[in-house]
């Protein structure tokens, strides 16, 4: 089995998992009448519209899991309500929405989008103005986390779409590591490990002395790497920073500072249970396309002669304590979180109500439930394990909890305070594609297949080829 063939399938993997919502569950491309058992797209949809029809059905197209669950529960409280709810996969949620909007259909009622989406569906007057009546939605504007409002407003802050989740990011590190090589596991002690770039690469190197890796992959701060508009007034802009994360990326590649797992793959997550074999550079870059870094048991077998190492910490946004959650195993309790860098988030379900939609009140009524409603927040809370919501009342309410698997940690109080940094604004409709070519100009330097020079006339190639309206200052 040739690793470069799973690696391709990895990559369309690793763009799935970043473009999802981040709830429970992975998402993928399947229609459920939530009330039953999950069955196929297409025979799904034809058997519930055949089904269920009438003002007392909704019909949800969404990217996240998490929404069939907030429908069963909607459902036990309006037992006449039938919720269909289609969960679609992110490669192909975009292009279903503009297809069944410009179409004219009237379903779906409900639509979502991640922040990288959103600004086209608004322009493209797909979300319902949420700001008139009878929504008034403006009188909820203090209820929820300041960026997350901001994130569901248009251009003309106009309110189309709110969230039941905030995703501030965070490092998670392994707390009996940071006493072992530093002397402490108290959160805002090893957050200054990772105050800037330059810390980094000492926090690595000095990790490496002692036996471990910092990172199990070198895209770890990702999340944090843009503290900076790709594109202001019309004009592409790397600032300094960017340039920094491109070497810090490269440094930890080049001197191998990480476990060299690519993040999503099988030894990204094992590495968050314990030991995984060092891959190294030549396998990274599939110049030794002998691990299948998709099946554990063929990995194992696989990589059984390698150099073994721990990893350190993760970088990843709120709801990888779900994530962290499901893959710990006997580290459990062993980990806590800080902050990165800078202030950075990844994904978030945004819920609205489709403008063509013949549904609106159930519509809105759901999405009332799903975002603005105390008990399901708390019920949430409880039922994701950890998901932390966005309604500021009751991420206040449990500002004291405890997260056992984070060493008794507060980290309610910890994702709301990560959260009052976040600049929105920063935030542009380019930001996917920009900054996926900005990474494959990184991949290509630290590979040494391009040089420094090279890559980055590379990436202004092609952000003007991809965006013509954009002026491009080399």
């Amino acid at each position: 089995m040739k690793l470069k063939k799973l690696i391709s399938a990895m990559l369309v993997g690793t763009m799935v998992l970043s473009m999802t919502a981040c709830g429970s569950e992975s998402a993928t491309d399947s229609t459920t009448e939530t009330n039953s058992d999950a069955a196929t797209t297409e025979e799904a949809a034809a058997s519930d519209e055949a089904t269920a029809t009438g003002d007392d059905k909704l019909v949800v197209w969404t990217l996240a899991a998490d929404l069939q669950q907030f429908a069963d529960k909607y459902m036990e409280a309006n037992p006449n309500v039938t919720i269909e709810t289609v969960v679609i996969e992110p490669a192909n949620y975009v292009t279903k929405v503009q297809t069944a909007l410009n179409g004219g259909q009237t379903e779906p009622d409900i639509i979502v989008g991640e922040p990288q989406m959103l600004e086209d569906f608004y322009d493209a007057g797909y979300f319902e103005d949420l700001n008139q009546a009878p929504y008034n939605a403006q009188d909820y504007a203090d209820q929820i986390v300041d960026y997350v409002w901001e994130v569901g407003q248009d251009s003309e802050g106009i309110q189309r779409a709110i969230s039941y989740q905030i995703t501030p990011a965070g490092i998670y590190y392994r707390r009996d590591i940071a006493t072992e090589v530093f002397g402490t596991d108290d959160p805002e002690e090893i957050g200054k490990l990772f105050a800037d770039y330059d810390t980094i690469l000492e926090t690595a190197q000095t990790l490496k002395d002692a036996g471990y890796r910092i990172f199990a992959s070198d895209a770890e701060i990702n999340y944090f790497s843009g503290d900076s508009a790709w594109v202001i007034d019309g004009t592409l802009n790397v600032d300094q920073g960017r340039y920094d994360y491109m070497d810090l990326c490269i440094e930890l590649y080049q001197n191998d500072l990480t476990a060299y797992a690519n993040q999503w793959s099988t030894p990204w997550y094992q590495a968050m249970a314990g030991e995984v074999p060092i891959l190294t550079a030549e396998v990274q870059s599939y110049a030794d396309d002998s691990v299948n870094v998709w099946d554990a048991e063929q990995f194992a077998e696989a990589t059984a002669d390698m150099d073994t190492t721990t990893v350190f910490a993760f970088g990843l946004p709120s709801w990888g304590v779900l994530t962290m959650r499901d893959n710990v195993q006997e580290t459990s309790g062993k980990w806590g979180v800080c902050s990165g860098p800078s202030y950075g988030f990844g994904g978030g379900t945004f819920i609205g109500i489709s403008s063509q939609s013949e549904r609106k009140e159930l519509a809105w009524d759901f999405l009332q439930f799903c975002t603005l409603n105390e008990d399901t927040a708390n019920w949430w809370i409880e039922v994701s394990q950890g998901d932390t919501v966005s309604l500021i009342p009751v991420l206040e309410a449990h500002a004291e909890d405890a997260n056992e698997i984070y060493g008794g940690q507060q980290l309610y109080k910890f994702w709301l305070e990560q959260a009052k940094g976040i600049d929105y604004s920063k935030v542009t409709r380019y930001d996917k594609a920009i900054g996926d070519a900005w990474a494959n100009a990184i991949t290509a330097i630290k590979q040494g297949e391009k040089t420094k020079d090279e890559a980055i006339q590379g990436f202004y190639d092609e952000v003007e080829s991809t965006y013509p309206e954009i002026t491009v200052n080399r």
